[in-house]
C-alpha cells in the first residue's frame, strides 16, 4: 500500500524550446507531481512527511536553472531532483507547455521510481 502527495499546476517560468529564439524569453509551462509515498505517518508531524512547499521551492529553482530545448529534459531534471532529494517511492511529473497553436497545450509525462535501498 502507497500514499500519494499530489502539486497540481504549479507554474514554473523557464527557457525552454528547440529554436533559439523560443529560448530567448522566459516562458511559462505547468508541472504536476503525483509523489507515492510508503504511507503518511499517524503523528502529525511536518518531519514525517514530505513536505510539499519544499518541493515546489526546489522544483521552481531547479526550473529556472539553466535553458532546456525538451519538455521531456525538464520533467525527467524534476523526477531525479525530488526522488534523490525526498523520501519518496515513486514520482509522475506532467508538464503542460502553451506553444503550439489551436491547442489548449502540449505535454509530456515522465514516471521514475527510486532504486530499492538496502
Amino acid at each position: 500500500m502507497s500514499d500519494k502527495i499530489l502539486i497540481r499546476g504549479l507554474e514554473l517560468r523557464c527557457h525552454l524550446g528547440v529554436p533559439d529564439a523560443e529560448r530567448a524569453e522566459a516562458q511559462m509551462v505547468k508541472a504536476h507531481l503525483t509523489m507515492k509515498v510508503t504511507r503518511f505517518a499517524n503523528d502529525d508531524q511536518i518531519e514525517q512527511t514530505v513536505d510539499y512547499q519544499k518541493v515546489a521551492d526546489g522544483v521552481t529553482i531547479l526550473a529556472q536553472k539553466k535553458e532546456r530545448q525538451l519538455i521531456e529534459t525538464l520533467a525527467s531534471d524534476i523526477a531525479d531532483y525530488v526522488l534523490s532529494d525526498f523520501a519518496v517511492c515513486s514520482i509522475r511529473v506532467e508538464i503542460e507547455k502553451y506553444i503550439l497553436p489551436h491547442t489548449d497545450w502540449v505535454g509530456v509525462v515522465v514516471e521514475r521510481s527510486s532504486s530499492p535501498r538496502d
